[in-house]
C-alpha cells in the first residue's frame, strides 16, 4: 500500500532529521548493507555448489553412494539459497523488503527502535508546538 503524500513528506522529514543529528547512522540503515550481504550470500551459496559438485564427483570415483548423495543434498541446498537469496535482494535504489534476511533476524530490536524513533520525533514535533 503506497504512502499519502502527507506520510511521504513526513517521512522525508524524518529522514532528514536522522540524517542530520546521527549522520553515521543513518547511512547504516541505508538498503546497501543488505544488498552487500545479499550478494555474498549468492556467493556463498555458489561456492557451496561448486563443493557438492566435487563431492559429488569424489562419490562417484571412490564408488561410495552416501557421498555421491550428500554431494547432491550439499548442491541442492545452495541452489536453492542462491535463488531465494537473488529473488529477494533488493534492486539499486530500492527500499529493502519487509522480510529481508536482516530484519527477519533483529525483528524485536528493530520494532522497539522504530518505536523509540517515533517517540523521539513525536516529542520533538510536540515540543516546537506542532
Amino acid at each position: 500500500m503506497p504512502l499519502s503524500e502527507h506520510e511521504q513528506r513526513m517521512l522525508e522529514q524524518m529522514e532528514r532529521a536522522l540524517y542530520a543529528e546521527d549522520p553515521k547512522f543513518a547511512t547504516a540503515l541505508e538498503g546497501s548493507g543488505l544488498r552487500t550481504y545479499t550478494r555474498r550470500r549468492v556467493y556463498q551459496a555458489v561456492a557451496g555448489f561448486l563443493v557438492g559438485i566435487a563431492l559429488l564427483m569424489a562419490g562417484m570415483v571412490a564408488k561410495q553412494v552416501w557421498l555421491s548423495v550428500v554431494g547432491f543434498l550439499v548442491m541442492l541446498g545452495c541452489a536453492v539459497l542462491a535463488v531465494t537469496g537473488w529473488r529477494k535482494a533488493p534492486k539499486p535504489g530500492e527500499q529493502p523488503a519487509a522480510g529481508a534476511p536482516h530484519a527477519r533476524r533483529q525483528g524485536r530490536q528493530k520494532r522497539s527502535m522504530m518505536d523509540r524513533i517515533e517517540e523521539r520525533w513525536q516529542r520533538r514535533r510536540d515540543e516546537q508546538g506542532h
